[in-house]
């Protein structure tokens, strides 16, 4: 596999436990959310189970560090 294959599946493993975490405290503070939560927490576990891997994709060059050449570590003098 592509060394970017293997960055979106580590940071698609992270993505999905905010963006889990964020919408699980939301349907569970909203009172009348919070009234339907045995039918809007499963749904929201499919859902971020399919978003977190379209956002990791979008995340994953950016944490390449090919793509910061400035970033590089540099030995010796400059």
């Amino acid at each position: 596999m592509r060394t970017i294959t293997y960055i979106t599946i580590m940071v698609s493993m992270m993505v999905n436990a905010v963006v889990f975490g964020a919408g699980t405290i939301a349907i569970l503070a909203v009172p009348s959310l919070a009234d339907h939560a045995k039918y809007l927490l499963p749904a929201w576990i499919v859902i971020t189970f399919i978003v977190s891997p379209v956002i990791a994709r979008l995340m994953a060059p950016r944490l390449r560090l090919r793509e910061h050449p400035g970033d590089r570590p540099t030995f010796g003098w400059r």
